[in-house]
């Protein structure tokens, strides 16, 4: 099926770790004609992920940018405009999650990292980038968010809190703009080998993994056909949507 993203641009926060969701957002679509401009704290790996698009022939630019910051992200948005003229499709993929620990042990400073990314991150960029869409009538938000946004999770309450908040706030937002032409919706992905994997203890992950029926971690091939579907007009009567992409871990 030709989703018909040829010439579209999309911008990608979180793109540069090598082995996350981003990187493969961005490549799937890169594979589906998109330009991409490829955003992340750490420039070097944003760069070698644009490179790999440019590769398989597609325009693409690397900015660095703290989601945190709202003057890194007005800045982010700058460049994307200055280089494409326009963004059409945004992916809130940037993010962390500190180590697994009880919520009594966990700090202040804790829950503002965790918050000030996974959430304000999400509503810096899509404040700034949705004022371009509104002018045009036109454009795609999708937003990651994570399964513990639909269930909570066991030594992970701030983050499964900043979470939910990205995808409550997509139900909202959803509903302001779909009639102006521009579509929003979310994904939660299940568990996945990428550099999340490391914070947790030996273990942790793959206990929840043997629950899961699919059996296996999501890849980030998994979430990037989920971007690349919400991404299309293929999807256009879908809205405001948390749509699970977890091997069957939730099934609501």
């Amino acid at each position: 099926m030709d989703l018909g993203l040829k010439g579209k641009v999309a911008l990608v926060t979180g793109a540069g770790s090598q082995i996350g969701y981003g990187k493969g957002i961005v490549m799937t679509l890169a594979k589906e004609g998109c330009d991409i401009v490829a955003a992340d704290i750490d420039l070097a790996g944003a760069e070698q992920t644009a490179a790999e698009v440019r590769a398989l022939g597609c325009k693409a630019m690397a900015v660095k940018a703290d989601v945190s910051s709202s003057a890194e992200v007005n800045d982010m948005v700058k460049a994307a405009l200055a280089e494409f003229g326009r963004i059409d499709i945004l992916v809130n993929n940037a993010g962390m999650a500190n180590p697994p620990k009880p919520f009594v042990e966990t700090t202040g400073a804790d829950w503002d990292r965790e918050i000030d990314i996974n959430l304000k991150g999400m509503l810096n960029c899509t404040k700034v980038v949705l004022e371009q869409m509104i002018s045009r009538k036109s454009g795609k938000i999708i937003s990651i968010a994570s399964t513990v946004a639909k269930t909570g999770g066991a030594m992970m309450s701030i983050y499964g809190a900043a979470k939910g908040g990205v995808s409550i706030f997509t139900k909202g937002l959803a509903a302001e703009v779909a009639a102006l032409g521009i579509n929003v919706n979310c994904i939660a992905p299940g568990p996945g080998n990428t550099g999340f994997t490391s914070l947790a203890p030996p273990g942790f992950l793959d206990k929840i993994v043997a629950t899961i029926p699919a059996q296996r971690y999501t890849t980030p091939q998994d979430i990037g056909n989920a971007v690349a579907f919400l991404a299309s007009d293929v999807s256009g009567d879908i809205v405001g949507q948390t749509l699970s992409v977890d091997g069957g871990m939730t099934m609501y």
